[in-house]
């Protein structure tokens, strides 16, 4: 089997797991632990309660105590991962399946109904067969509400940034898309815990410029830019990741190319270590977490606090910073950072 960015993974135990990035070890799928089993849970599929488990800590706080298998550590990725053992995987969710089953449902509810509409008007208004769109998150699995966002997927390079200027256009022409408004930012700020981050206002400032995040006929939609199967360039093993403890850096942005996606990556250059080991000097910026995609672009002076890593290939060592896997980590950029309440130290 092969697990992307987007898919989901039921175990054995009837814990549903999301699927990170695109490179995973051979006997296990990179993945978190997103649903669990309870009593008091408020959402249903198959008979069974779930509870939602958001934060990265809760996930890993949950399978430290209860079910301790889906922790290892990856010697490539050089650090303690979650990730589901291929022979304790029941159910594999693909996006793309979940739009042909849709559609061939008798009676979608609303939730169902809204995400099938939005996948028919970015195809329409993208002239893009059905097969390079996906429906993740919750409406994936079953698990949904009827207050759920839609959580759409685009598959490859080329359809991918066609979708994204089909939705600059459609945002701001009215109709049924509607960029978010600030309770919606302050909403999504508070969910995401950010305020070890960055202040409000900055969040705010990032985000409004955002085209993959709004409303479609009233409800929150989500989309996601994944690079198809062809486009993927790295094999596991073939790069050897090590942490080497946290930093803080300011530089300017050199590509942004790699930033639509996710896992999402930006060039940087002009770097100017403000915390860390003033001698590395790393060359990019990566993360696997959708919140900062559409973050930085090309020419943008950006203060990042994250991970240092060493990436090791074919004997050449470089350096990157990876942010997203703790709360303080960010990317502000300059423009945005007026304030001392903008970047908490």
């Amino acid at each position: 089997m092969r697990a992307r960015e987007g898919d989901f993974i039921g175990t054995v135990e009837q814990l549903i797991f999301d699927v990170k990035g695109l490179v995973h070890p051979p006997r296990r799928v990179v993945s978190y632990l997103r649903y669990i089993p309870d009593g008091r849970g408020s959402r249903t599929l198959g008979g069974v309660r779930y509870r939602k488990v958001y934060p990265l800590t809760e996930r890993m706080r949950v399978l430290e105590r209860r079910w301790p298998t889906y922790i290892y550590f990856d010697n490539v990725f050089g650090r303690k991962l979650q990730g589901v053992p291929k022979n304790r995987i029941a159910y594999h969710y693909r996006p793309q399946r979940k739009v042909v089953e849709l559609r061939g449902k008798a009676k979608p509810d609303d939730v169902e109904l809204n995400a099938l509409q939005l996948v028919d008007e970015l195809r329409d208004a993208t002239v893009l067969p059905s097969r390079f769109f996906g429906i993740s998150g919750s409406v994936l699995v079953g698990l949904h509400t009827s207050s759920s966002d839609v959580d759409l997927i685009v598959y490859g390079l080329k359809a991918s940034k066609d979708v994204y200027e089909a939705l600059k256009g459609l945002t701001h022409a009215g109709g049924d898309f509607k960029p978010y408004g600030r309770k919606d930012f302050w909403r999504l700020y508070r969910f995401r815990a950010l305020e070890k981050a960055l202040g409000f206002n900055s969040f705010l400032k990032h985000e409004r410029r955002k085209v993959f995040v709004g409303r479609f006929r009233g409800r929150s939609y989500f989309v996601r830019s994944i690079k198809d199967w062809g486009e993927v360039d790295e094999v596991y093993g073939e790069r050897k990741y090590q942490p080497m403890g946290r930093m803080s850096v300011k530089a300017v942005v050199a590509d942004d190319s790699e930033g639509i996606f996710t896992p999402c990556s930006y060039l940087i250059e002009r770097v100017k270590v403000v915390e860390g080991s003033r001698k590395i000097t790393p060359k990019e910026v990566a993360s696997f977490r959708g919140r900062f995609c559409e973050h930085a672009f090309i020419g943008e002076k950006i203060f990042v606090r994250g991970q240092l890593e060493k990436v090791l290939c074919r004997g050449r060592e470089t350096h990157r910073l990876v942010i997203g896997e703790n709360p303080t980590d960010c990317m502000v950029c300059d423009q945005f950072t007026h304030s001392p309440q903008d970047i908490f130290d």
